[in-house]
């Protein structure tokens, strides 16, 4: 545990912080797994709308610094590209 009153002062920061990366972290693995869902299923307006959904979740993470911005984008491409070979 930590001695001094900065140390304390992180382990409190550190605690919050975490809680809020990973309520980030899980809405875009949420909006990840609808569009995927919605791939699976063969429809393809309710996967462009889930597409519409996921992705400013991800850039938004890339910013929020909870996703690295080529994960986000590797992501996004290989998203769309089963999206567009749905047609």
């Amino acid at each position: 545990m930590a001695q001094h009153k900065s140390a304390e002062k992180r382990a409190r920061q550190t605690k919050k912080r975490t809680a809020v990366n990973r309520a980030r972290r899980s809405k875009v693995r949420t909006a990840v797994k609808k569009l995927e869902a919605a791939i699976a299923s063969g429809d393809k307006a309710a996967a462009q709308a889930a597409f519409k959904e996921a992705q400013p979740a991800l850039d938004k993470s890339v910013t929020k610094g909870v996703v690295k911005k080529r994960t986000a984008s590797r992501k996004l491409s290989r998203l769309n590209a089963r999206l567009k070979a749905m047609a």
